[in-house]
């Protein structure tokens, strides 16, 4: 039966992009949506009212952090994590199986669930998909998600296979244990990027009829050709009235090739992490702000950008405020980026509701120029390895 929470306004017959609606606890949005990351209850540097001018409607926070620190109780007592970070718009909080994973020095996986030390302190702490599912109603996000198992996309078949069986009976756990508090649990598919797991791993999950579906494990050290073509095994089996969401991935060109897939919602920290470092997105693609030739460009990062950034401070001062290691700078990069993502995004629905969808994405594609593959998979690896990369690390 066709969840009414869910409506698609606009469908692309060429390639499959939609425009919906989604009803949630906190307000109505509009996909494709962009999520930025708020991993601890905040995206790094901005505060709401940043965030309100950008025009971000929805945030990404994620339970294995605000478990840890400040803890469930100390949000609990706030009146929910709404109240404690003051944001008023929809919330999706991530189960944490994939940072349990990928920042614990120690875990152990068993049927009942996952028993890993803090990557804060070594303290040693035990998730079961019951307690994951009980940890966020009680944050109040307005979606949340199965608690998984990702062994990353990089790992060998029969670990890929282990992980997605043990996600569905996760995924099964969580659902039962799921009250109904108006929050949409969502399911996650696993799989790695083995079209067949991935295939049967929809149809394992969209059996358990959530209200949305999630691919998880992916843009983890894969090649773009990899990941794209196990999107493309998976979305065919995927229920076309309920949101997709494609976890993790977040680059502009990324954006558009997942809008004309199919994929409804997005996350990543990438945007708000390569601002940090100065590299700034434009129509054409990153501009490294650092660089000399910028120290006397009196004009905006970009003409015509209507963000914040851009209206009041020239590149020649973000150049500085990067070269001098100002606090500022980041801030500013911040917002001039998420601008960037969100005006992206509404483009791009823009687009599928005049029907000229295809002509759009390939106007970008062609002008957008990307990072460069090889560097593009070392630097994730590093960030998957709890690495620095580029003075940053997956706790964004």
């Amino acid at each position: 039966m066709p969840d009414s929470r869910f409506k698609i306004m606009h469908y692309c017959e060429q390639t499959g992009a939609r425009a919906a609606e989604l009803a949630l606890l906190h307000g109505k949005v509009t996909t494709p949506i962009f999520l930025p990351v708020g991993t601890q209850a905040t995206v790094k540097s901005l505060d709401t009212p940043d965030m309100e001018r950008i025009g971000i409607k929805m945030l990404l926070c994620n339970a294995y952090h605000l478990y840890l620190r400040p803890g469930i109780d100390v949000i609990k007592k706030a009146g929910g994590l709404h109240r404690f970070m003051r944001w008023d718009g929809p919330i999706l909080t991530d189960s944490g199986g994939y940072q349990v994973f990928s920042l614990s020095s120690f875990r152990k996986l068993t049927e009942e669930g996952v028993v890993f030390r803090s990557h804060i302190d070594g303290s040693e702490h035990s998730i079961t998909p019951e307690t994951s599912t009980a940890m966020q109603e009680e944050l109040g996000a307005d979606i949340i998600m199965a608690l998984d198992v990702c062994p990353g996309s990089t790992a060998a078949r029969d670990k890929q296979e282990k992980a997605m069986q043990s996600t569905f009976r996760w995924a099964k756990r969580c659902r039962e244990a799921h009250r109904p508090t108006g929050q949409l649990l969502f399911g996650i598919i696993q799989g790695g990027t083995y079209p067949d797991l991935r295939r049967q791993a929809a149809e394992q999950i969209t059996s358990l009829d959530f209200p949305g579906n999630a691919i998880g494990g992916l843009s983890l050290g894969e090649s773009k050709a990899a990941m794209w073509e196990t999107v493309g095994a998976t979305v065919p089996c995927m229920p076309s009235d309920r949101p997709r969401y494609l976890m993790g991935v977040g680059s502009p060109e990324d954006i558009v090739e997942g809008i004309s897939r199919g994929i409804d919602i997005f996350d990543s920290a990438l945007p708000t992490r390569v601002a940090r470092n100065g590299a700034l997105y434009t129509r054409v693609g990153r501009k490294n702000i650092r660089r000399a030739d910028f120290k006397e460009d009196m004009g905006p990062v970009e003409l015509g950008c209507g963000c914040y950034t851009c209206g009041n401070y020239s590149a020649a001062y973000l150049h500085h405020l990067f070269r001098s290691e100002e606090l500022l700078g980041y801030r500013l990069a911040t917002i001039h980026n998420l601008f960037f993502m969100q005006k992206l995004i509404e483009y791009a629905r823009a687009a599928i509701a005049e029907n000229t969808f295809p002509q759009f994405r390939s106007n970008f594609l062609e002008s957008y120029k990307t990072t460069d593959e090889d560097k593009r998979i070392e630097q994730k690896m590093a960030a998957v390895k709890g690495k620095k990369a580029g003075g940053s690390t997956l706790t964004d």
